[in-house]
């Protein structure tokens, strides 16, 4: 006589195939994997699902209608409210960009080509907090300075680095293409990361979860290549970086030269390089700021 647990069961294996066939007929680039993700939801439970003894009572509806927001192409992080980042689940809400698993390197080109101690890391250009609340939760004697342009993103930000490093993370809402009185009187900070907008305005994204998804401004960069915020994030770091500091940024895999370029263009470092993802693509800009020079809060730059 089949048991409760076998029924369980056999609902979960008939809802697996029956979601990864929707979501695999609606374009979805990973069926199986995020039609377990959507089940585990509906089931509400972070157990593996050949576990599970029994479903709770409204799973077939809670499962219908989150599949029924992936075959809209809907991002699951979003569907989920949380998004993976290295150690930590980061909270997410829609109309913030959503972190991806290549910016997680950032960290790794850090600790390469800096030296400590990390007392102060800026976060710009923060998004969800991602790379800040990274920063948290793997150098504990780090504080944080975020720095957003967009309020709701801003107290996003705030939440994440208070799980990941209470009281130790601070979010500034700020437009970094002008004047931020509150950056200037900063003094000199350890280290800058950043995942700016960079992609040019003819570049417009395939992907439905992206364009419909991700703001805007947390992609266009700005100009007619891209690179003007990206511009602006390394002139605070020409401007903030104590000397031998570093600044890791991201950018798209065919900016490597052009932000080499505009680092050399704006001065102040003695050491610039592309680092590639684990893909092997160019993605980041490393550049460390000239051990010679003093680092000055009110010197004034032309961004």
């Amino acid at each position: 006589m089949p048991t409760v647990g076998d029924e369980a069961r056999a609902r979960l294996r008939s809802a697996l195939a029956e979601t990864t066939a929707r979501l695999g007929a609606a374009g979805v680039p990973s069926p199986s994997a995020d039609a377990r993700e959507l089940i585990a939801r509906a089931a509400d439970t972070e157990r593996p699902l050949v576990l599970l003894d029994e479903l709770p009572v409204g799973f077939a509806q809670r499962l219908e209608e989150g599949v029924a927001r992936r075959e809209r192409r809907e991002p699951l992080q979003l569907i989920l409210g949380r998004a993976p980042f290295r150690r930590l689940m980061l909270d997410l809400e829609p109309g913030v960009f959503i972190p991806r698993p290549e910016t997680e390197l950032a960290l790794d080109l850090l600790r390469e080509h800096a030296a400590g101690p990390f007392d102060t890391v800026l976060d710009l250009c923060a998004g969800s907090g991602a790379l800040g609340a990274a920063v948290l939760d793997e150098l504990p004697g780090a504080r944080v300075l975020a720095v957003e342009i967009d309020p709701a993103a801003a107290a996003l930000t705030a939440r994440n680095l208070e799980r990941a490093g209470p009281g130790r993370g601070r979010v500034l809402t700020a437009d970094l293409g002008g004047p931020v009185p509150e950056l200037d009187a900063l003094g000199a900070v350890d280290a800058v990361l950043s995942n700016p907008p960079y992609i040019p305005p003819e570049a417009v994204p395939r992907d439905p979860e992206v364009f419909h998804h991700d703001p805007h401004r947390a992609l266009f960069g700005g100009g007619a290549d891209g690179l003007a915020v990206p511009r602006a994030v390394i002139g605070w770091a020409r401007r903030l970086l104590r000397p031998g500091g570093v600044l890791v940024m991201e950018h798209a895999d065919v900016q490597g030269p052009a932000t080499r370029a505009a680092a050399a263009e704006i001065g102040g470092f003695d050491q610039l390089s592309t680092a590639a993802d684990l893909t092997g693509r160019d993605r980041f800009l490393v550049a460390r700021r000239a051990p010679g020079e003093q680092t000055d809060g009110s010197e004034r730059l032309s961004r």
